[in-house]
């Protein structure tokens, strides 16, 4: 909910609270004959009446808005909500108590023990009819925005789901490792048939294993192997790619390509094909770990733009934040012709 909704519904509250008790001081004054403006206004704020009323509402409204309904009606902790309300309750009535006396002495209120705690046990009822009103406020606030959150989370969530599946089928790759099975057919009908297999493999994981919310990780890195094998039909360079593992995969689960748009990154922007290790692919494994690096020597003179890489920087990081809210670390660095991606998943 937006600031200025907030701040007018606190002002509704108060006008209306405010109204409240000046026609509740007027029923016990029904025998004044003149009641005006100006009769009221001294009878909310400087009269004892007022003080009892507007004090304590204040304090238990806020005290109950901002640190009760936080720290332990939100957190369930109910048995130190209600002594804190008690408290609170306490506090309320010795403060207003205490202003009322040193403001009006003696002359209008009698400070017998009986009346002292008859104005402290009005003043908690007030508190806490007050602080119970600020924590329903509170809470309707807090189940606003979370609808709301939700609603934005949801929607976000479906740009970036539609964003995914445009990226898992690129074109670019199907054709190209379309053409380059065409031509090694004439030469190695027996090696284009093997990269044939893997190329229908790949688009029956895209169609049927990302359906999934998490699938297991050996089956991700079967997926990345198999990509890694097609892009290197374009180069006869053996050392083109430097690609590890360690650890073991088959416990360790993950949201399905969440890191194949790096490694498409790191082959569209790998210009030299000839250089050895151009691309680096490394991933360590542990119990509640993942480590996944991948960086990729590039041409300085070329610039490198995110909207051509897969998913990009700001889809992926929305999506890392939504699967992985404070459990990953995303560092990306572009330093002397290295474009290196380190991602930590806990």
């Amino acid at each position: 909910m937006k600031k200025p909704a907030v701040i007018l519904m606190h002002l509704i509250y108060w006008v209306m609270y405010l109204s409240l008790a000046a026609l509740l001081f007027l029923a016990m004054n029904m025998d004044k004959r003149h009641v005006t403006l100006l009769f009221l206004r001294n009878a909310l704020f400087y009269h004892p009446f007022g003080f009892t009323a507007i004090i304590p509402a204040l304090f238990g409204f806020y005290i109950f808005y901002f640190l009760l309904f936080d720290q332990f009606l939100e957190k369930k902790k109910m048995l130190k909500l209600f002594l804190l309300a008690i408290a609170v309750c306490a506090l309320s009535a010795a403060i207003t108590e205490m202003v009322i006396y040193f403001t009006f002495r003696s002359t209008v209120v009698n400070w017998s023990i009986p009346d002292v705690f008859g104005i402290a046990l009005l003043i908690a009822i007030i508190t806490i009819a007050n602080g119970t009103i600020g924590l329903i406020v509170k809470g309707f606030i807090n189940w606003f925005n979370d609808i709301k959150f939700k609603s934005e989370l949801n929607k976000k969530n479906y740009e970036m789901e539609l964003a995914l599946v445009k990226s898992q089928l690129n074109p670019h790759f199907l054709f190209n490792t379309i053409n380059n099975i065409d031509v090694l057919i004439s030469r190695d009908a027996a090696r284009a048939s093997a990269y044939l297999n893997k190329l229908s493999d790949i688009m029956r994981f895209m169609l049927y294993e990302t359906k999934a919310a998490k699938i297991n990780l050996d089956k991700e890195l079967t997926y990345i192997e198999k990509f890694i094998e097609l892009q290197k039909i374009r180069t006869t360079n053996e050392y083109y790619v430097n690609y590890s593992i360690k650890g073991d995969p088959t416990n360790f689960m993950i949201p399905p390509m969440l890191l194949i748009s790096f490694i498409e990154n790191a082959f569209k922007h790998a210009e030299n094909k000839k250089v050895k290790n151009a691309i680096n692919i490394h991933l360590d494994i542990e119990k509640e770990k993942l480590r996944f690096e991948c960086e990729n020597a590039y041409n300085q003179n070329i610039k490198i733009r995110s909207e051509q890489s897969g998913l990009g920087n700001d889809l992926i990081k929305k999506r890392l934040a939504l699967l992985y809210p404070e459990k990953h670390a995303l560092n990306i660095t572009n330093n002397n012709g290295m474009y290196k991606v380190v991602l930590s998943l806990y």
